[in-house]
C-alpha cells in the first residue's frame, strides 16, 4: 500500500516552480534603483546614497549617480540571500524616512523580508510574535501558528527590522450590528 499519496506535499497540484529561487539579486537591485529615485533631487543626494549603500552592506559609492551602476552590478554579480535582502530593505526604509518619501517596496517583498527578519531579529521582537500567526492586513501573506495578530505589511516589516516599536496586534472584533432587524425568534 502506497501511503505517500496521503502526505500533504505529494498531493499538491503540480506547478511550474522553475522560477522559485533563494537568489535575491533582482529584488535587491530593484531596491537599489528605488533608492536612486528617492535620493534624486535631494540637496545631499551623494551623502544619502553613500549612507544607503553602506547601510545595505553594498560597499561605498562616490556619488548618487553610482546607485544605477550598483544596481546593475548587484543584478549581474554573485548570489544574494535573504539576509542581504533584509539589509537592503532596512536601508531603503531608513533612507525614505530621512527624506520623507515612500519606500514603495512591493508587498510580496515586504513579506519575504518580514519572514526572514522574524527569525533573525532581536529576542524581544521575536518574543512579541512568538506563538502567533502574523498576517498582513493589506497583502496576501501570513506566517506562523497560533492566535492571529495583524498589521499592514509595512508596519510588520518596520517592527521586525527595529524601525518601529509598534508590534502587530490582535484584530479588533467587530461589534454586532444593532441596526439590523431582529428575527422573531430572537425577541423571545
Amino acid at each position: 500500500m502506497d501511503l505517500s499519496r496521503h502526505l500533504p506535499l505529494s498531493n499538491r497540484p503540480r506547478d511550474d516552480e522553475s522560477g522559485v529561487t533563494t537568489d535575491e539579486r533582482a529584488t535587491i537591485a530593484r531596491l537599489v534603483e528605488r533608492a536612486a529615485a528617492v535620493v534624486d533631487g535631494q540637496s545631499d543626494a551623494d551623502g544619502l546614497a553613500q549612507r544607503f549603500a553602506s547601510d545595505a552592506g553594498l560597499g561605498t559609492l562616490a556619488s548618487a549617480g553610482d546607485l544605477h551602476t550598483l544596481a546593475d552590478a548587484v543584478r549581474a554579480g554573485k548570489r544574494r540571500r535573504g539576509r542581504q535582502l533584509v539589509d537592503a530593505a532596512r536601508a531603503l526604509l531608513r533612507l525614505a524616512d530621512t527624506v520623507g518619501a515612500d519606500a514603495a517596496i512591493a508587498p510580496a517583498v515586504l513579506g519575504r523580508v518580514s519572514l526572514h527578519a522574524s527569525v533573525t531579529t532581536s529576542f524581544d521582537r521575536r518574543a512579541a510574535l512568538s506563538g502567533s500567526t502574523v498576517r498582513a492586513s493589506d497583502a496576501e501573506w501570513e506566517f506562523g501558528r497560533g492566535p492571529l495578530v495583524e498589521g499592514t505589511a509595512l508596519e510588520i516589516t518596520r517592527f521586525l527590522l527595529g524601525l518601529s516599536d509598534t508590534a502587530p496586534k490582535a484584530p479588533r472584533r467587530q461589534p454586532p450590528d444593532v441596526s439590523a432587524p431582529m428575527s422573531p425568534d430572537a425577541t423571545m
